[in-house]
This record gives C-alpha cells, structure tokens and sequence, in this order.
C-alpha cells in the first residue's frame, strides 16, 4: 500500500475537482499544449517527408539510378551493361553520353545538361516515356539531331515541338579564318515534365549525335543502371562487383555514381531544413513541460495543508515528491499520448482534408500551373513519431522534478501554522 501511495493520491489529485479552479485551468492548459505540440510537430515533419519522397520519386524519372562511367569513355559499354545486370538489384542498363552547352533560341540563352541516349534501350532504366507532355522520346534518331527538352527549359526558351534551337559547345574550332565556338542546330522533337528542377535544365539527345558532337568517336561516357530499391541504392552498390570478364585495367578507371550523391547538395539541405524546423516546433513541447511546472508550483501551495498532513502521519519526503512527480508526469504522457494519436490521424489524412477545404472555399493553396503538385504530401515515418513522443515524455518527466522537490521540502510545523 506503501508504494502505491503516491500512485493513488497523484491520480486523485488529476480528478479531484474540489481543487483550486485556477490550478485545474492550467493544468487543463499544460495537458492542450502538450498535446498540440505533439501534434504539430509529427504533422509537419510527416508533411515535410512527404515532399522529400516525392521530389525524389520525381527526380528519379530521369535520373539514373546508378552510373558507371570512365575518364576516357567506354567503347564495349554493352558488355559492360550485360555483366553489371548479373548482378542482383540491377533490372537494366542503358548508354549514355554527357556533356554541358548552351542552348539558344530566338528570344533568350541558357546553360544545359545535354544526355545522349539511346531512346530503345532508355525504356530500360527510365520511365521518361510517361513523363512527356508533348512529343515522344522514340522521336529521337540517328542523324537528325533532335531534342527533347524540359517543359520549364522549354518555356523559358520559348519554343515547342517543331522549333529550332542552336546547342553551342564549351569548345572552339581553329580555322584559317579564325577561332570560332562549335556549335549545332537542333529540332525540338519532345517535352517531359517530371515536376523537378530538372526541367529547367536537362535536354536528351540520341547518344550517336551526342558521340560526334563531343568527339568521342565509338565511345560512351558511361552506362547507367535501374534498381529494384532505388530508395536504398547505397547498399547495393557496395556489393556491385563489375564483371571479371573485363580488362583489370579497364575495370580500375571504372567510376561508380548513385543518384544520391548526384545530388547531395540537394537532399542535405532538405534534411537540414527538416532538422531545423524540427527543433524550432520542439520549443512548443518545451512550453508545454514549462506550463506543466507552473501547475506543479501551483498545486504545491495549494495543497500545502494535505503535505503537512501526510507528513505528519509519517509519510517521507520522497513520498510526497513522488506523489506531485505521478501527478506531472500524468498531465505530460496523457498530452503526447492524445497529440501523437491525433497527430498520426492528421498526417496520414491531411491531403484530404485540405483538397476538402480547397473545394469548400474555392481557393487552391497548391495550384497546377505554378507549383509541381496539386495535393499536399505527407508520409508519416514511425520513427519520427518515437522521437516526438519520447521528446515529450523526457520533457514531462524533467518539468517535475522542481516543483516534486519543492513539496517534499515542505515543512509540517510551517504549513500548518499559515493554515486557516
């Protein structure tokens, strides 16, 4: 009986409602900001997943997975491409060259990403072909020099399918009539739109043109793989063994690539601004566990004649922390227990309810011609939930060791002397 105690009475104290009303309101208001920092913190970090995982499953549209490319080029990049699909994960491979310009129109100039391809085995390893808005992927040949851009590339330039541009090259041409830029005019065949910022600065052409324009005679710069978990590439390609059939020479100038170190820059600096929010959202619980030791404080003086009482009965001082410390950390858990329960249902329906509040009021937060999605994202990730929640609890637990002291540190003589 002795050690539930501080059980009982701490509880009791929760429900008793002959208890100053004041104390019980903030209380009250300790348990709702708990709650609601809980809440908001797994909400925006599952909304902040949620656009993580969609730029990347965007990105991943043209992208390649895995590249293995060579300083000098590759010539018998098939052989390669047939033995790198032996191993286990990769589905295809494909060919590619790549090369920087400057594509030009009538009305503006910009720098580019230019991938020759080869558009019959690109079905491969990229589902470009879903991506096209206009024109087709398969419209690239041999000879003809077309191109398929971006459908931000392409609007910034100012041209559709049909359309001429020029492609000038980081190289110069020495004549006898002087030096002059290296340039080619090419026919926009196609338009993709995946919805990244790759729009807005790749262009395909078919790897034979691309092979001419860079001088790389019969040679490719490499040859890019499809995975079967692209998500978790980087434990594949610790494993990726290239194939003992190949020259040891050739095998050592080998240069594996995975599309997340590609782009790092990008998804370090997403991750740093989840972090970052994460910790700002925390000051909420931190509030929180601060309102919940002003309702300790508060509980303390009032209940200064029971402390005076238990204790002149015998009861210890530890017994008398530890019945305030039940009562806080009741308020605390209640709250992120409530928050990560309402949180976890508001991630995993938010994009609903705000499609729901779009057709309500008529307004669109997220509209198609402007931004690359028309719904809100959210991905809800367990662990994040783990995290808030233990956050919360610790932060629960930490906020009552003040006042619990406090209480037990009271003294019977004096509590009953002020006592009327």
């Amino acid at each position: 009986m002795k050690a539930n105690l501080p059980l009982f009475i701490g509880l009791r104290y929760i429900r008793s409602k002959r208890s100053n009303g004041y104390v019980s309101f903030v209380s009250l208001l300790s348990f709702i900001a708990m709650a609601l920092g809980v809440m908001a913190l797994i909400v925006v970090l599952s909304v902040m997943n949620g656009f993580d995982h969609e730029i990347k499953k965007r990105i991943l549209n043209v992208v390649p997975h895995v590249t293995v490319t060579s300083e000098e080029g590759l010539q018998d990049w098939s052989q390669l491409g047939e033995s790198l699909q032996e191993n286990t994960g990769v589905e295809g491979y494909a060919p590619f060259v790549e090369g920087y310009g400057l594509l030009s129109s009538a009305s503006l100039s910009q720098g580019v990403l230019v991938q020759g391809i080869d558009p019959e085995q690109e079905a491969s390893v990229s589902p470009i072909n879903k991506q096209m808005v206009a024109g087709q992927i398969e419209h690239l040949s041999q000879g003809r020099y077309g191109i398929v851009l971006g459908n931000l590339l392409a609007r910034s330039l100012g041209v559709i399918v049909g359309d001429k541009v020029v492609l000038s090259l980081p190289e110069l041409n020495v004549t006898p009539a002087g030096i002059f830029p290296r340039f080619k005019r090419f026919t926009v065949r196609g338009v993709f739109q995946v919805g990244a910022q790759v729009d807005n600065g790749l262009a395909f052409v078919h790897y034979k043109d691309a092979q001419k324009l860079y001088r790389l005679g019969n040679k490719v710069s490499g040859v890019k793989l499809r995975v079967s978990d692209p998500l978790n590439v980087d434990v594949l390609v610790p494993s990726l063994e290239i194939a003992s059939t190949l020259n040891n020479e050739v095998s050592k100038e080998l240069q594996v690539k995975t599309w997340t170190e590609e782009l790092s820059s990008l998804f370090q600096a997403i991750k740093m601004e989840k972090n970052v929010v994460g910790v700002l959202l925390a000051a909420i619980v931190a509030v929180a566990a601060f309102n919940i030791i002003a309702s300790l404080v508060l509980m303390v003086a009032d209940k200064r004649r029971d402390i005076a009482v238990l204790r002149t009965l015998g009861s210890q001082a530890s017994t008398i922390s530890a019945i305030f410390m039940v009562q806080g950390i009741a308020v605390g858990f209640l709250g992120v227990i409530t928050g990560a329960v309402l949180g976890c249902l508001l991630a995993i329906s938010i994009g609903d309810i705000v499609s729901w509040l779009e057709a309500l009021v008529g307004f669109q937060v997220f509209d198609p011609n402007v931004y690359f999605i028309s719904q809100l994202p959210s991905r809800l990730l367990w662990l994040d939930v783990f995290l808030v929640s233990c956050l919360g609890a610790v932060l629960s637990v930490l906020a009552t060791i003040y006042p619990a002291r406090r209480a037990g540190q009271v003294l019977p003589a004096e509590a009953l002397r002020y006592d009327h």
